[in-house]
């Protein structure tokens, strides 16, 4: 996103004293960057190499160094082939890939910044290709970015816990995983059939991956490789390896599908403390497949992992840095109290199993379907805990939070997202059609509905639009327009003429036509649905009316104004 030096002044000022959001996000964000560039749209499109050939798996092994802070490893890509001839592997510099081999061939290799171009066929010969699966080896090494500020600033993560021990791992949503990997890296494509991770580390270390372990081995010079395969689809930037001095511990959950297994991977003096802390996992996981469905990933578990960093939303393998205390960090969003009752990261991160892991969006520019439907799983475990009032408190206070500073949906095609609006401006529109479909268990069963009919699937934000319209028997189109790719609060205005109110939407898009609650009486004892346009609109004043009140439901977010 570009930012102007003064709004950097103003951004670092406002994380100084904790009141931003831009940086409490804790899914990673994209940091300021240049304006778009070739590379960018080699990295967020669908170009020539990106063509005739469907990621299946992945079976990566990676081998860290951190003395020298440098990784080795391979990826073996399997793919169904349709044909193509050049295939863009992305491997961003200072890493290298050193060859990558097609049966007993070494492909033919050019290097375009963040970009491999492997010749996989003759581009000149005329023939045809027989469609079906096949594979490449990627050797490659180097010293990757290093996430100096993760999960903000990411990268690889080369810390020491606090007995001095080394501890690794990896934070890139939004930079990309072939920061630390080759791979195609672009959202569109996760890899069908999942992943294997193979993580060498030095036998006083234990490595945790995605899934489940499936092999453990000594390879000799006091090293031992630790394999861990996840089975189910899943996003390039998730996989990710957990490398330090862990202990573990388990519970089974009674699921919607059956026996869920809750694995728990902490650094050993924090045992007794993450056993009672990790309370709210189950807490979460009966509140989520109320609103949600089922957990999308029971093949391979769920884990909560100590991370060298705040959180991230790493598929069946939770990062968890929030220092084992309630609220974000020890503080609540909200100001409204209830963000203090439970602890935020595994809450909102572990909502992002049902949207962002099992419905991903194609393009990064849709990341409001990960972080707006997120967000609002913190205002629905609230509500389901402590009902509905305290979720309404919550969803209100939040908005504190909103910038309005540029339109929630970014570019297209450029690996960019939008405004951090998509958090806590996303939720309180997701709130607002909630009202809108005035049935909890009507709108329970569209959230549930959307991780059944994208169940593993990667999505367009028309798809969502149009799901969320049809299932609500609501022409949603106007809302989403306005809060998904405007900055601006929409205006209620009204006025009075005689007997008569009236009232009409302004600094909206055009045919803006939400409907909200409204009280003419400062006790909001007798609240009505009035259904504004952007054309002024009449209705009959009560009889004791005092000519001053106008009162908008709380749970709508937009301003109002008295117009002249």
């Amino acid at each position: 996103m570009n930012i102007s030096f003064k709004n950097w002044l103003k951004t670092i000022f406002l994380v100084l004293t904790g009141l931003v959001f831009s940086n409490w996000a804790t899914a990673q964000l994209l940091t300021a960057r240049p304006p778009d560039t070739r590379q960018d749209s080699l990295r967020g499109s669908v170009g020539p190499g990106r063509f005739g050939w469907n990621v299946l798996h992945y079976d990566i092994t990676v081998q860290p160094d951190y003395n020298t802070k440098t990784i080795q490893g391979i990826n073996i890509i399997r793919f169904y082939d349709e044909g193509a001839k050049q295939m863009q592997i992305d491997m961003q510099e200072p890493m290298i890939i050193d060859s990558i081999i097609s049966g007993n061939k070494s492909l033919k290799l050019s290097r375009d910044g963040n970009v491999y171009w492997a010749a996989l066929r003759d581009p000149n010969a005329m023939y045809k290709i027989k469609p079906g699966p096949a594979s490449i080896t990627v050797y490659f090494h180097g010293k990757p970015k290093e996430g100096i500020r993760p999960p903000w600033d990411g990268g690889w993560i080369w810390k020491k816990d606090k007995k001095g021990n080394p501890w690794m791992s990896v934070a890139c949503q939004g930079l990309g995983a072939s920061v630390w990997y080759p791979c195609k890296d672009y959202q569109g494509d996760e890899p069908d059939s999942g992943a294997i991770l193979r993580m060498i580390v030095p036998d006083s270390l234990m490595a945790v991956g995605n899934g489940r372990m499936i092999d453990k081995k000594t390879t000799g010079n006091g090293l031992t490789q630790y394999s861990w395969q996840v089975t189910n689809p899943i996003n390039n930037y998730n996989i990710i390896p957990y490398i330090g001095k862990y202990s573990h511990f388990n519970e089974i959950y009674e699921g919607e599908k059956g026996k869920l297994d809750l694995d728990y991977w902490v650094l050993n003096y924090n045992l007794d403390k993450a056993k009672k802390q990790f309370a709210d996992v189950p807490k979460m996981m009966k509140a989520f497949e109320y609103w949600f469905g089922p957990y999308p990933f029971y093949e391979d578990g769920y884990k909560l992992i100590d991370a060298p960093h705040l959180g991230m939303e790493h598929q069946s393998a939770v990062a968890y840095g929030n220092g084992y205390q309630n609220g974000y960090m020890g503080r609540d969003r909200s100001g409204s109290g209830w963000g203090l009752k439970w602890d935020f990261i595994i809450i909102h991160e572990s909502g992002h199993e049902w949207f962002a892991n099992n419905i991903t969006t194609k393009d990064i520019a849709d990341m409001w379907v990960h972080e707006s439907f997120t967000n609002y799983s913190e205002t629905l475990f609230t509500d389901y805990y402590y009902g509905k009032e305290a979720g309404n408190d919550y969803v209100v206070g939040i908005r504190g939070n909103i910038s309005n500073d540029k339109p929630i949906i970014g570019p297209y095609g450029v690996n960019k997202e939008g405004s951090g609006d998509m958090y806590d401006k996303g939720g309180n529109m997701l709130h607002i059609i909630r009202q809108l479909i005035n049935n909890d268990e009507k709108f329970r069963q569209i959230l549930r509905g959307l991780n059944k009919t994208f169940y593993h699937q990667t999505v367009t934000t028309a798809q969502i639009e149009a799901f969320m319209s049809k299932k609500s028997g609501k022409d949603l189109s106007k809302i989403f327009d306005q809060y998904l790719r405007q900055k601006a609060v929409p205006v209620l205005e009204y006025k009075t003429e005689g007997k008569q109110l009236l009232y009409r939407w302004s600094n909206c898009v055009e045919g803006f036509n939400l409907s909200v609650k409204v009280s003419l009486d400062t006790l909001q004892q007798s609240e009505k649905w009035i259904s504004p346009e952007t054309n002024w609109k009449k209705m009959k004043l009560p009889k004791h009316y005092d000519g001053q009140t106008f009162l908008v439901n709380r749970n709508f977010y937009i301003k109002t104004k008295r117009a002249i």
